[in-house]
């Protein structure tokens, strides 16, 4: 792979702004300065080094993220906070996205990547990938909502949603249920529960396709997928 390409992907910067720092001398392959980015290497046998430090090369990143409150899912926002700035300096570089978006005040399971394509499939309404949430209520939830949650309702907009599955939570209240649905209009959740006259107070999303919250993930904290569950992820797509 070319040298360019490589820092290229790795977010040290546009193919310009990469040819900068190769002029500088600030990459080395094997402890040899390398300024030229035509110059092919193999990053799983060569050492590379930007700036003195060793590169471990990896084109995509996967990262599972319990989103906090007071965040939006976005990679920047002149108004609020994006999730993004929750992520460490050697993370960032990857320039990862929020695959698909949780409101701001929605908390849970949030996976962010820049794998494209993994994103595309996951998020296509096409591919049906369930996504479950814990839904907190302000009224309990009767059989007859149920009912007809699971067969699809009217949003505000005219929108008629696919059969969503509702379950209730053993040693819970009825006002505590969980959903899950494979559609992402705006608000949805909230949205399709509005038209049973009840309003969402905590939301939370639990699993995208086979693979669930790590719930020893505090509030704010992620971590890289394990093999397994990237490997779940892409063959359910």
């Amino acid at each position: 792979m070319r040298a360019d390409k490589i820092l290229a992907n790795m977010g040290y910067g546009s193919r310009k702004e990469v040819k900068k720092l190769l002029k500088k001398g600030s990459f080395s392959v094997n402890g040899e300065t390398v300024k030229d980015g035509k110059i092919h290497v193999d990053p799983d046998k060569d050492t590379l080094e930007v700036f003195g430090e060793r590169l471990e090369y990896k084109q995509f990143i996967y990262l599972m993220m319990n989103k906090p409150q007071g965040y939006v899912s976005a990679t920047e926002d002149l108004k609020e906070s994006a999730v993004t700035e929750i992520l460490e300096a050697e993370d960032a570089l990857y320039n990862p996205f929020p695959v698909g978006r949780l409101d701001k005040d929605t908390t849970g399971l949030l996976l962010l990547s820049n794998d494209g394509k993994l994103a595309h499939k996951l998020t296509s309404p096409k591919k049906k990938v369930d996504k479950t949430y814990l839904v907190h209520l302000d009224s309990p939830v009767s059989e007859e909502d149920i009912d007809s949650l699971e067969k699809g309702v009217t949003l505000d907009d005219g929108y008629v949603t696919r059969p969503a599955k509702v379950e209730r939570i053993e040693g819970k209240n009825a006002d505590v249920v969980r959903i899950t649905i494979h559609e992402g209009k705006f608000h949805q959740v909230k949205r399709m529960f509005q038209t049973r006259g009840k309003k969402v107070i905590r939301l939370k999303r639990e699993r995208i396709g086979p693979l669930y919250l790590d719930e020893t993930l505090d509030l704010g904290t992620y971590r890289e997928l394990t093999e397994d569950e990237l490997q779940n992820l892409i063959n359910s797509t």
